[in-house]
């Protein structure tokens, strides 16, 4: 989001900026289902990286002379979106892997999947999946259909090329693709977060009411609103200070 906001300073534009936060058990199992096809298959089973995939994108690229095959995992990808930037730089690579390992250690697997689902690019300027599915399809992220779905995790690849509301025939295909495929993956369901409880004292009197943070632990799961929750602020873990200064 800064990266975008600073090259629109720099072109002497307005930034577009569209992003409300839902819970992850406001996002269609759709939507998590399509995603994890198009983006990280193996998401459920692996630490952070899939050593599998990065030893075949590397003998891939190294045979091409040049990238062409890519091996990111959604937690990289998060760790990338959340502290490092775009850059193709090894040391940039090599940080990505260690947050990306760090973030599988400290977090489950739904939170991470949530914060991922709230703050990836999904358009010029569009923010994650309450964002996406509001302004391609005029309706919230949970009420999805599996043909919404799949043009959304189509579109990840090329978010500012490929449009969920106007398919080309390459996201179409992307499409058939994914439908195809969805029914092999399973969304990891949420998990609670314990949270320390640090003794309240007013007046010298300790309160019987627990301290709890919303922001650390997923939502539990209910049906689907018709409307979504207000946004909230997206709070990095606190765990991993930024290894890389935001991109200018």
């Amino acid at each position: 989001m800064e990266l975008r906001a600073a090259e629109a300073a720099k072109e002497g534009r307005t930034v577009r900026h569209v992003h409300r936060w839902v819970p992850y058990s406001r996002i269609s199992q759709n939507l998590k289902r399509a995603v994890l096809v198009a983006e990280d298959s193996a998401f459920w089973d692996h630490e952070g990286v899939d050593v599998e995939q990065l030893q075949e994108s590397i003998r891939v690229n190294w045979e091409q002379g040049r990238a062409v095959r890519g091996a990111s995992t959604i937690t990289q990808q998060l760790a990338k979106n959340l502290y490092l930037s775009p850059s193709r730089n090894p040391l940039r690579k090599l940080r990505e892997l260690i947050i990306a390992r760090r973030l599988e250690a400290a977090l489950p697997k739904a939170r991470i999947f949530e914060i991922y689902l709230n703050v990836i690019e999904w358009g010029d300027g569009i923010w994650g999946a309450e964002a996406a599915a509001r302004t391609y399809f005029r309706q919230p992220a949970s009420s999805l259909s599996r043909e919404q779905a799949a043009l959304l995790a189509g579109a990840i690849i090329n978010p500012r090329v490929l449009n969920p509301a106007r398919p080309t025939q390459r996201l179409l295909r992307r499409q058939r693709i994914v439908l195809g495929r969805m029914g092999d993956v399973t969304p990891p369901a949420p998990v609670p977060i314990a949270v320390p409880q640090p003794e309240l004292v007013e007046d010298g009197e300790p309160l019987t009411e627990p301290l709890t943070d919303p922001s650390l632990a997923p939502a539990v799961e209910e049906p689907p609103a018709a409307e979504a929750s207000p946004a909230q602020p997206l709070p990095p873990p606190a765990e991993l200070p930024s290894t890389e200064p935001p991109a200018n």
